[in-house]
């Protein structure tokens, strides 16, 4: 076979090399990769109301009118068990808009679409629970007497708790002196939140920044660790404050206000 495959005129012989090779990328183009495709999400006020009901519902204390807007962030990404093959892959690795990640760093929990949304959930609603205890904790306030109720199950994943503590910090105390903690601005960010008001990393930061520019904020609270993925794709417009706890976000709101300056990534 290959003494004779040798003596074909060259242009032969290449053509008939080539035919395995591109069977060989058709095959690779149609073959599933384990990378799903994410692009900017919906934002939600967290001082506003879903469904017709208030995000944020405080019993046991009196609470306050709030102006501005604090909006908790999210991406929308293909689901676990979609295909994601090589030419997706290729046509939205250059397209801002968009971000190719692997679908472990998406969908860590693994398991079926079912459980994958399940686990996520249950995620958001321990991240309101626990964002609820960091806010009560940072005001002093007993949690056996104030309760506070959040009305946001549809969104998946423990990302918005740090947007959470803020607003439950808003509509209790607002900037500690009367005023509100926004200023009245449009204010955005993620961040995971333990109990005692650390702020941890997400992912996706750079497409939630789209995400919260689109929707008119022009402050952006990024936990610090991921500051150089913010800046990546940062539109035009939207200032980046690095948070490490709900303290530094508190803080940072009520410097902006009074002009003073605050953390920059």
């Amino acid at each position: 076979m290959l003494s004779r495959l040798t003596r074909l005129p060259r242009p032969a012989a290449l053509a008939v090399c080539a035919v395995p090779v591109l069977a060989l990328f058709a095959v690779a183009a149609a073959a599933p990769l384990p990378f799903v495709i994410a692009q900017p999400g919906l934002t939600a006020d967290v001082l506003g109301s879903r469904d017709g009901k208030p995000v944020i519902t405080v019993t046991g204390a009196p609470t306050r009118e709030t102006t501005g807007q604090l909006r908790m962030t999210t991406i929308q990404a293909t689901g676990p068990s979609t295909s994601v093959t090589l030419p997706d892959l290729v046509g939205d690795w250059f397209d801002t808009s968009r971000a190719v990640m692997p679908r472990e760093a998406v969908y860590s929990s693994g398991g079926s679409d079912e459980e994958i949304e399940e686990h996520n959930l249950e995620e958001m609603t321990k991240s309101q629970s626990t964002a609820s205890e960091a806010a009560l904790g940072y005001l002093h306030k007993n949690p056996e007497e104030v309760k506070v109720r959040l009305n946001l199950a549809d969104v998946g994943g423990p990302s918005a708790g740090l947007l959470f503590s803020l607003g439950i910090v808003d509509k209790l105390d607002g900037n500690g002196s009367g005023g509100d903690l926004t200023g009245g601005r449009t204010i955005a960010g993620t961040g995971t939140i333990n109990g005692d008001g650390k702020v941890g990393a997400v992912g996706g930061v750079a497409l939630k920044t789209q995400a919260a520019r689109r929707d008119g904020a022009s402050v952006f609270l990024v936990p610090a660790a991921e500051c150089s993925d913010a800046r990546s794709e940062l539109p035009e417009g939207l200032q980046l404050v690095p948070v490490t706890s709900l303290t530094d976000a508190v803080n940072a709101l009520r410097a902006l206000q009074k002009g003073e300056p605050v953390p920059s990534c």
